[in-house]
Formats: structure tokens, C-alpha cells, sequence
């Protein structure tokens, strides 16, 4: 999107504020659609809580993906959002058994991580199919952080468990109908990541009748310009001969599954701020803007990169500003960063705010959430209205002292 359409949405609905342009979700769709299209079935699954909007969902729903979701309320936007069950992956992680069972009455597709719950529901409902999280023990890239195929990650059964995992489903009579795994984000070694989908396909053979195969996802994007991205043609050339092979070896054509989310929603958002104060130390140039980890907290959470550009300002000179926020923490957005010189009341942009950004968002220090707008075939729809006072106090019982 352009800088001044970009102020023109900021004058309209206000600042701070998220902005969606879905033509760039589309086409991340496609993109990975069509880096595997020699695959006979494919399946790309939205992770819900990269950004769940109902609006983004539908969007994804019309493109004919399915879903990923990791709690019983996110299935149940799913399913409002006009998601058939069966077009749902429910992989949640340190859930009770009776939000499993929960959803398994919705009918959506349940994947287990760990062998206890494993085997309680094999036990009570041997007769629903259940996917297995397996943990390949291989980080393929990302911080330690955003890293869950480490040895010590909560996440996923581990590969070295594998006969637990067989003596469970021969003791309960239960049906593994899909096999997944998940290294962590920001993958750039693909070789690694192949190595880990070897180690699937190991497992895979192991279960005579399952129906997918699930390499979770954890694509990086770029974040700055010449930034390094994971190359997804090269990944869909490469793991497409070896699925297709696999399935000729294993007897029938099962689906290749992906958990996108961050790769498809990323590069599409847009958050606007507006700076409050300008602020000189004895050694820092201080922009101050009407946000905070409230609003995006990736920054400050995950040491994560947004480019911040001055799209009020964008030819002014160039000088070194720390942006920070509102709240009474630490909330440094970027230190020293380069950009155009900038004045009290103007608006800057943080690129790639699409995935993990609202959907992190928070009233912390009683702050209002922002509005949400979505760009969909050039026209601006508000998908979300900005908090109010009313909001902050809903659901707050007043006791009489």
C-alpha cells in the first residue's frame, strides 16, 4: 500500500490502528499453493492465531483453505466464519481432555502432543480419528524463542517415543489418521527442514492408514529490504519429489498439510501510530507514540524486526530516533533507527504487523485496543472498532465497599 492511502486511513479512522491489504494475503496463498501444485492433494491451513479477525477468516475461507487452531474458541470462529468441520485442525497444547472432547463433538480434526491425553482419549473414544504432534528433535530455524523442535520444547511427543505412541494405539484400538510436526519460525535452512520431514515420513510408515501428512509451516518473510527469506519454491521442488515418493512407497495418496500463519498474513498489515512527543536525552532522540506493548508487543517480547517509516515525512532528512511507547515499561519499538525526520503529530508506519500483532494486543495500563480496517478489492472496511471506556469496564462486577 502507499504512503498516502496509508494517511488517508490513519485521518479516517484514527490512530493507533491495523491495517490489512488482502490482496497481499491472496497472493501468499497462491504463492504456496502453486510451489506445490505437483502434489496431487494439498492442504493449506490457516493458523488462526496468527490473526483472527473473522473478516481475515472469511477471507481465507474463500480461497478454500482450511484451518489451524489451537483453542476451542478459535474453532469456533472458524466455524463461524463458514469453515466446514472437516476443514479444521484443532492442535491445541496443554489443554484438559474436556476441551478435547469439546471439540471432537464439533467434529473437526483433533492432533494430540502428548502421550497422557493420548491415551485417555483412545481409551474413552477409540472410534475418532486423531493426528499425532510429533517433536523431531530439529530446530530449523528462528531464536530460541520461536524455536519448538528443541529437545526441551512443551511441544509435541517426542520422536525418541514413538513406540509409547504404538503401544497406546495397539492397547486402545484408537486410529492415527495424520502425522504433524512443527519446527519453530523463521525457517531458512531448508535442507534442515528436510532432514526433520524424513524423520516424518519415518514415523508415517509406521501407522498403516493415516491421511496426511502435516510439516506445520514457520516460513520467514522479510522483514527490512534485502532481508533474507525462507526460498518457498525451492522448499515446494524439493519436498514434492520426496512426498510423492512417499506416497507411491506407502501405497495411496495421502495430503500434504501446512500451518501457515505469519507467511500468508505478515507482509499484508500495516500499524499506524501517531507520535505524541519528540524527546532529546543527553544522548537519544526519543519519539514518543501513542502505543505501546499494548498494541504490538512482538518488539519487545520476541526482539523482533519492524521497519518504522515516517509516511507523514517520508523525503524529510534522515536522523536516529529510539521509538518508544506509552506504557510504564520499557516498550522500545526500534533504538537508533534511521528515518526521516520527525515532527509531533506525525504518523509512522510499522510494516509486517499482519501476523502475531493484535492478536497479541492487550488493555495493559487500562489502554484501549485499536481499530482494525481491512483493504479488500479496493475498498477500506472497519472490521473492528476501537475500544472505549465501556469496554475496559464489561464484564467487571462494581462491589459496594
Amino acid at each position: 500500500m502507499n504512503r498516502k492511502e496509508l494517511l488517508r486511513l490513519a485521518n479516517t479512522y484514527g490512530s493507533p490502528l491495523y491495517v490489512y491489504d488482502t490482496e497481499k494475503i491472496i497472493s501468499q496463498y497462491k504463492k504456496i499453493t502453486n510451489a506445490f501444485s505437483s502434489v496431487k492433494n494439498v492442504k493449506i491451513n490457516y493458523a488462526t492465531k496468527a490473526l483472527s479477525n473473522i473478516n481475515i477468516l472469511k477471507i481465507f475461507n474463500s480461497l478454500k483453505s482450511g484451518l489451524d487452531a489451537v483453542s476451542i474458541q478459535e474453532v469456533k470462529l472458524g466455524l463461524l466464519a463458514g469453515f466446514e468441520p472437516k476443514n479444521i485442525i484443532y492442535t491445541p497444547n496443554g489443554v484438559s481432555l474436556q476441551e478435547i472432547e469439546e471439540v471432537a463433538k464439533l467434529g473437526v480434526q483433533i492432533n494430540i502432543d502428548n502421550l497422557s491425553i493420548l491415551e485417555l482419549f483412545g481409551q474413552k473414544h477409540p472410534d475418532i480419528p486423531v493426528c499425532i504432534r510429533i517433536n523431531p528433535h530439529v530446530m530449523a530455524g528462528g531464536n530460541s524463542k520461536i524455536s519448538v523442535g528443541h529437545i526441551d520444547s512443551k511441544f509435541g511427543i517426542s520422536i525418541h517415543q514413538v513406540p509409547h505412541i504404538k503401544r497406546v494405539v495397539e492397547n486402545t484400538g484408537m486410529r492415527i489418521n495424520g502425522i504433524h510436526m512443527h519446527t519453530g519460525s523463521d525457517i531458512l535452512d531448508i535442507d534442515t527442514f528436510l532432514r526433520a520431514s524424513e524423520i516424518l515420513f519415518e514415523v508415517a510408515k509406521q501407522f498403516k492408514n493415516i491421511d496426511f501428512v502435516d510439516f506445520g509451516s514457520g516460513f520467514k518473510v522479510p522483514y527490512k529490504k534485502d532481508d533474507i527469506s525462507t526460498n518457498i519454491d525451492e522448499l515446494g521442488k524439493k519436498l514434492s519429489s520426496r512426498f510423492n515418493e512417499f506416497c507411491k512407497n506407502y501405497g495411496k495418496d495421502v495430503t500434504l498439510m501446512f500451518e501457515p500463519g505469519k507467511f500468508l498474513v505478515s507482509e499484508s498489515g500495516f500499524f499506524l501510530a501517531k507520535v505524541n512527543v519528540i524527546k532529546q536525552t543527553t544522548s537519544t532522540v526519543f519519539a514518543g507514540i501513542d502505543s505501546g506493548l499494548n498494541h504490538l508487543i512482538r518488539p519487545m517480547f520476541y526482539n523482533s524486526y519492524h521497519e518504522i517509516e515516517n509516511i507523514s515525512n517520508p523525503k524529510g532528512r534522515e536522523r536516529f530516533y529510539s521509538v518508544v511507547g506509552y506504557i510504564c515499561e520499557t516498550d522500545t519499538f526500534g533504538s537508533n533507527r534511521r528515518i526521516a525526520e520527525v515532527s509531533e503529530g506525525d504518523i509512522l508506519c510499522f510494516h509486517n504487523a499482519g501476523a502475531y500483532c493484535f492478536s497479541m494486543a492487550s488493555n495493559y495500563n487500562s489502554r484501549f485496543r485499536p481499530a482494525e480496517v481491512m483493504i479488500y478489492k479496493g475498498k477500506d472496511y472497519l472490521i473492528r472498532k476501537r475500544e472505549t471506556f465501556d469496554d475496559i469496564l464489561r464484564n467487571q462486577e462494581q462491589v459496594t465497599i
